[in-house]
């Protein structure tokens, strides 16, 4: 079955991979990618397992089924003709055989709500094969992208090169495929962090939110929370949302008091006519901004 190759190919893919590691070394993510590869194909080989048990009962019953449905079909062409040429020999039988006829049409009305039934369970299980398959599909072509991917600390210097020269389009790309591909690393905040300043930008305030609350969210202590809250404060009020947005600047102020995020932060507050002092953001980090 294609099922079967497929699990078959990934075995062996696996052993290859694992004989073949780049002189650059392994990186954790690349090991937990093989190890969620090799789980999924054991729930295949579970599942395949399953399926072609269950299979082979649902195509008995449905064998059964029909058979009862040809049998029955056959008994009342019998009795229907046994009734036409019956017709002169008075209406007690012609009664009789019309009951035994309606009998039989009630239980040829039952077998064909069961074989509905289960035609359903053999669609729903192919279905659920089929979802299967994509995933096994979806998890082989993660792990042949980040088999041909640059080392984690070439794509990021590439990735903040391009940023600094104004390439922004590719920047933004390179810094995607880093979180794509190493999501786990400190430098990840940071990718987060110049996708947010590009969206920044570009105007896509919304979006830039999004990208500064990955950092604060996911990497509160990097060299880049201190950054992102402060730009996340900046978005807020670029989207009309002034109060979100001088929450977000007096909590860099009070976290961050002597770095430079603070006095940018302080500056601003004061061109928007308000005090440095006020309730907390619910977003954390730490540390200044760096490279």
């Amino acid at each position: 079955m294609k099922l079967h190759r497929m699990c078959v190919f990934v075995a062996l893919f696996s052993v290859l991979w694992l004989g073949l590691t780049p002189a650059w070394g392994v990186s954790k993510e690349m090991v937990q990618l093989q190890t969620q590869v090799q789980q999924l194909q054991e729930q295949m080989t579970a599942m395949q397992r399953g399926f072609n048990e269950r299979m082979g009962v649902m195509n008995n019953l449905v064998q059964q089924d029909a058979d009862a449905v040809n049998k029955l079909s056959n008994a009342i062409n019998a009795l229907q003709q046994t009734l036409q040429k019956q017709q002169s020999d008075g209406g007690g039988k012609i009664d009789q055989l019309s009951g035994q006829i309606q009998a039989l049409n009630d239980t040829m009305d039952e077998i064909k709500v069961r074989l509905a039934k289960v035609t359903k369970q053999l669609e729903d299980m192919q279905a659920a094969q089929q979802s299967i398959q994509a995933q096994q599909a979806t998890q082989q072509a993660a792990a042949d992208a980040a088999k041909n991917a640059p080392p984690p600390d070439v794509l990021y210097n590439n990735a903040l090169r391009d940023y600094n020269g104004g390439k922004m389009d590719i920047a933004s790309g390179e810094f995607s495929d880093y979180i794509k591909f190493y999501p786990n690393t400190d430098l990840a905040g940071n990718a987060y962090f110049y996708i947010g300043e590009l969206q920044f930008k570009g105007g896509n305030y919304q979006q830039a939110v999004a990208s500064y609350d990955q950092v604060l969210q996911n990497f509160p202590s990097g060299n880049k929370a201190a950054s992102a809250q402060l730009k996340k404060g900046f978005a807020l009020i670029e989207l009309g949302k002034q109060d979100d947005g001088v929450a977000e600047l007096r909590h860099v102020v009070q976290r961050y008091p002597h770095s430079p995020e603070a006095l940018q932060a302080r500056d601003r507050l004061r061109k928007l006519g308000v005090s440095t002092r006020g309730g907390s953001s619910p977003s954390s980090g730490a540390g200044a901004e760096s490279e």
